[in-house]
């Protein structure tokens, strides 16, 4: 079975979502991740909602390459989130025909985390979104753990885990728990590679995660037992940065390496 590539905007963060579309098509993809939101104030971000002639723009693109969206990020649960405002993001991932939204946890009550993330999908439910809970090392929810505790105390039909292969090392989860996780739980995850030494501070973790992964299977994770546990069906998300190498190699070799290296990895892991 031929993978479902989709082409995470990190991967190429530097281009904006019509570009995002036209190269992820011209390297054989079928989707594409936007990020509407950014990471942190002053970050990258395309907001879509807020910008009609970008959404009219990306929406043309989509039509004239055949490529879709798979999901939109990136939405940070903080104590002090308030969901009603996602109204505008919503109605924008609905106008892209998204499916689902890469959620993070930043909130140390994890009650109140279960609470906000249940609203969050509750709110999303009605425009077609899921809610996909990533774990990250750095967060309040920094494995799969913890993942599966808050989607399961939110109880919401649209509620997922997204699982990154990056994370997945990072956060020493283990292969064998993702057979406790219910598979509809799993719409997406992402692949990469990375040195199999793990960095020892958050600001390491951080700048391998947001800048310098590695193309798969040019590194040292573990991802052919990854690869076996992930439904075969689902959308497998590339997010692959790579500054230093965007200093020699444009964004169109770029993702067609990452592509070709990913249908590499999953092709074996699969045989």
């Amino acid at each position: 079975m031929e993978p479902f590539l989709s082409l995470a905007h990190l991967t190429v963060l530097d281009l904006p979502p019509p570009a995002v579309v036209r190269v992820a098509a011209e390297a054989g993809c079928r989707a594409v991740g936007l990020r509407l939101l950014p990471v942190a104030p002053g970050a990258a971000g395309y907001p879509l909602q807020d910008d009609p002639a970008l959404l009219r723009e990306t929406l043309a693109a989509m039509a004239a390459t055949g490529i879709t969206v798979a999901d939109l990020e990136i939405v940070m649960l903080r104590p002090e989130i308030r969901i009603g405002g996602f109204q505008p993001f919503f109605e924008a991932g609905a106008r892209l025909g998204a499916k689902h939204v890469l959620v993070a946890g930043y909130d140390p009550d994890e009650a109140r985390l279960t609470a906000s993330f249940a609203a969050f999908c509750e709110a999303a439910a009605p425009f077609g979104l899921t809610g996909d809970l990533e774990f990250m090392p750095w967060t309040n929810t920094p494995d799969l753990a913890a993942a599966i505790r808050v989607v399961r105390g939110a109880a919401q039909p649209n509620g997922g885990i997204l699982v990154d292969a990056l994370h997945f090392d990072r956060s020493r989860s283990r292969v064998e728990d993702l057979a406790t996780v219910p598979p509809d739980w799993l719409h997406y995850w992402q692949l990469c590679d990375a040195p199999a030494e793990r960095p020892a501070t958050t600001e390491g973790l951080l700048h391998t995660a947001r800048a310098e992964r590695l193309f798969p299977g040019e590194g040292g994770l573990d991802l052919p037992p990854l690869v076996r546990a992930m439904p075969p069906g689902i959308p497998v998300s590339l997010e692959i940065p790579t500054l230093e190498l965007a200093r020699t190699m444009g964004p169109e070799a770029r993702v067609r390496r990452a592509a070709t290296a990913a249908r590499r990895v999953i092709a074996a892991a699969r045989a």
